[in-house]
């Protein structure tokens, strides 16, 4: 009885699994939302897309630390020492996959490709982040092939909504 007491007064542990795929989804979807957002005027200048870059960054930055805040506020139990810490840095895969895009824009920011056009590269780069994050998820849990091309497809049309939604938005 003890021990059931002691397990449900500590915060809930989350799954190295569920945490890859929550972040790299939110930072995936993060980034194709920021980009269209960013891209909306048309400033396509070397100095605004090394602009675009530090303010995906900074904004993912504030996203993981919200986001790890909250769930350390919604676990009502009581909390030990580097909880809150623990909660922070389990949304290192959020950071980790808007990382991409950011390397992208500060890369046309620094001239190492042409700054015009970027933002369908880095549309291309989250859709395809984000099919890789449904299908091997789904292959981490023993679906089926077929099962986790669909998933895969699912998480893709995450960022491809985004996309259109930024054009029809124009």
């Amino acid at each position: 009885m003890a021990d059931t007491e002691a397990a449900a007064s500590r915060p809930h542990q989350h799954d190295t699994r569920e945490v890859v795929l929550f972040g790299g989804v939110y930072g995936s979807v993060l980034a194709c939302s920021m980009v269209a957002a960013l891209t909306q005027y048309g400033h396509t200048s070397r100095d605004s897309r090394r602009y675009d870059a530090a303010w995906l960054l900074v904004t993912a930055l504030a996203s993981a630390l919200a986001h790890g805040y909250a769930h350390y506020i919604a676990e009502r139990t009581p909390h030990r020492r580097g909880d809150a810490v623990r909660a922070l840095t389990e949304e290192w895969p959020l950071i980790a996959a808007v990382v991409p895009t950011v390397l992208l824009l500060a890369g046309a920011g620094w001239g190492w490709w042409p700054p015009n056009g970027v933002e369908y590269a880095a549309f291309a780069l989250n859709i395809t982040l984000l099919f890789t994050l449904g299908l091997v998820t789904a292959r981490w849990s023993h679906r089926s092939w077929a099962a986790a091309i669909s998933i895969g497809v699912g998480d893709a049309m995450l960022g491809a909504v985004v996309v259109v939604a930024n054009a029809v938005i124009k």
